[in-house]
């Protein structure tokens, strides 16, 4: 059970448990820099204009193809 928890998905993307952490940490921390940029372009346009969706680009391209 602790590994099909804990490790089975961090294997199927050649990583460790620990490198797998930090790298999905990294991810959230970015997604939530996109989001807040975002937000304040919602109530100010002229402001972050294409910083979200440059950062979503990019984080989809380091992730799309991983473990395959």
């Amino acid at each position: 059970m602790i590994t099909k928890v804990f490790l089975e998905h961090p294997r199927s993307v050649e990583e460790t448990y620990l490198e797998h952490a930090r790298f999905a940490s990294g991810f959230s921390l970015r997604l939530l820099a996109a989001g807040f940029a975002a937000m304040v372009h919602a109530v100010i346009p002229c402001m972050f204009e294409k910083t979200a969706s440059r950062m979503v680009a990019e984080i989809y391209a380091r992730t799309h193809n991983r473990g395959k």
